[in-house]
């Protein structure tokens, strides 16, 4: 069984995750009680700010930790540090900030897809014009921001997790588009039950504590509708511009526009819409059939006073023997052909 000082020793290097500093530096072991015939060891741990998305993924660290080192079950409780070791330890303000995407030091620009409704295929839609952007030749990241609904990863075939250097998050490289994501951060597919200010945290925490190196695009995969995490992307990136996606049916166009009122509210430049599962083409009669009407991405655009940067058909990526990514449409797919088109679309608008 764990002894007091092994707990010590173990949790010494794990990082505060406010301040970047070891708990051995912010002397954040307050207080450590094993119970040897339960396999029991609570922790008291000191940390820069409680109650917070950070606070639960330590959480999770430290558990793991001491249950993979002996202990049966763990108990954690957590206090703020002193005023004067946060003082101490904490970076400003402003050297986070430029530190960071959101720094105005860097040229990255920030595309984020939106839609109303859940279903239209805005996961798709990201990751193939990611790919696309890629291909034309731009260092592309993507976020899953849609922090309930995460799919990214799967999408591209994503089995590893991010490393972390020193005191950043390394994001994980899949074909040649950097992606980071809440579901490498949980466990199993296991529901999130966050409220909504602890999911803005760990969306700034995206941008504050990643390691994207050099950038032309970052897309951010929204969720559908207008709810706390699309509202906090507008405010903590006034210059990013947007994709909106719809189906052709009239009720996901309508829903669509509320979304796209919301980016022009906020002044978000609208860089086009998506009409995603436009028509099935038959391969056997090579007709048209269109399976959930047709208008709906040209009205939404007509509403919101853009242009329908493509129409994409309901047809599977190519299957390839060696090559898991079930998102992903190839070069030379027909689909894949038309991202390329919308993407060259996207880079005339955005850096015209």
């Amino acid at each position: 069984m764990l002894t007091k000082d092994e707990v010590t020793q173990l949790l010494n290097p794990v990082k505060d995750p406010f301040l970047h500093r070891t708990f051995e530096e912010t002397g954040g072991i307050v207080e450590i009680t094993i119970r040897e015939e339960k396999k029991h060891v609570s922790v008291k741990l000191a940390i820069g700010k409680i109650n917070t998305a950070e606070q639960m993924q330590l959480q999770q660290e430290v558990v793991g930790i001491l249950k993979k080192n002996g202990a049966t079950t763990v108990g954690l409780r957590f206090e703020q540090l002193a005023d004067e070791v946060i003082q101490k330890f904490q970076p400003t303000a402003n050297q986070e900030k430029e530190a960071s995407l959101l720094g105005g030091s860097h040229n990255t620009k920030f595309i984020a897809i939106a839609s109303g409704k859940g279903g239209v295929g805005k996961s798709t839609v990201t990751v193939n014009l990611a790919m696309a952007l890629m291909r034309l030749g731009k260092k592309v990241g993507v976020i899953d921001a849609d922090i309930y609904g995460f799919s990214i990863p799967d999408m591209m075939g994503i089995e590893e997790r991010p490393k972390v250097r020193g005191q950043k998050i390394i994001p994980v490289e899949r074909f040649g588009v950097k992606v980071i994501s809440m579901g490498f951060f949980v466990e199993d597919n296991s529901p999130i039950i966050w409220r909504g200010p602890m999911l803005g945290k760990m969306l700034s925490s995206f941008f504050k504590e990643v390691e994207w190196g050099d950038l032309d695009y970052l897309l951010l995969d929204l969720p559908p509708g207008t709810g706390d995490i699309a509202m906090d992307v507008h405010e903590m990136l006034p210059t990013c511009k947007e994709v909106i996606v719809t189906t052709p049916h009239p009720s996901a166009a309508f829903v669509a526009a509320r979304a796209g009122q919301m980016a022009m509210k906020t002044n978000h430049e609208i860089l086009g819409v998506v009409e995603n599962m436009a028509y099935f083409k038959s391969e056997k009669t090579g007709e048209k059939e269109f399976v959930f009407g047709q208008g709906g991405g040209k009205k939404l655009a007509e509403v919101l006073n853009t242009k329908v940067l493509g129409q994409l058909p309901l047809q599977q990526p190519y299957e390839e023997e060696d090559v898991f990514a079930p998102g992903v449409y190839q070069q030379d797919h027909p689909i894949g052909q038309e991202y390329h088109r919308i993407a060259a679309k996207v880079i005339a608008k955005v850096e015209e």
